[in-house]
């Protein structure tokens, strides 16, 4: 698989792809729009989100070396589900949608670890959804510290509740038994 050093090498060379520094909690898609580019992450973390019943729920985490989007409103053209948005000062490679389809096209090295990174975004989302199914919160909490601790380290902790689906006082017990 290529290195993401080597990634970040190549794509800084390219002129369909944009370098781009972003404060944290800036918001790069709003539920509703259309996606029409693609973020890599150089340095720095960015959460997809949504709004249920008035709660922001957090559904998923992203850090160096991961792609970022609404992959289904990239994918499909249609409206994004979600809000994207940085969490700490992020710099990330953008490309646009129809770019980055004809690049991987022409760099099987990146479309090979596009389609590893997206097989592994798949795998993430399965055991979310069985962890979501079977398991107590508190499991889902120790999951998460044995399974992703630089998001324990890293990500504020009423984002970490809203992921794990509980509120910050819930948090705030689990993590006081342990």
């Amino acid at each position: 698989m290529i290195e993401v050093s080597h990634l970040n090498e190549y794509l800084s060379t390219l002129k369909e792809v944009g370098g781009l520094s972003i404060p944290s909690k800036t918001i790069l898609l709003k539920e509703g729009n259309v996606a029409d580019k693609l973020y890599l992450i150089r340095k720095g973390c960015m959460r997809l989100f949504f709004y249920h019943e008035g709660k922001d729920i957090t559904f998923q985490f992203f850090f160096e070396g991961d792609f970022v989007a609404s992959f289904d409103s990239l994918y499909k053209r249609q409206p994004s589900l979600f809000f994207l948005e940085s969490i700490e000062p992020t710099e990330v490679f953008v490309i646009k949608r129809d770019d980055f389809y004809a690049l991987i096209e022409t760099v099987p090295s990146l479309k090979k670890y596009y389609e590893e990174k997206l097989i592994e975004r798949f795998h993430v989302y399965q055991q979310l959804f069985l962890s979501r199914i079977k398991n107590t919160p508190q499991q889902r909490y120790e999951e998460l510290l044995r399974e992703y601790p630089n998001i324990i380290q890293r990500v504020p902790q009423h984002y970490i509740a809203s992921y794990l689906g509980v509120t910050s006082v819930s948090l705030s017990r689990i993590r006081n038994r342990r």
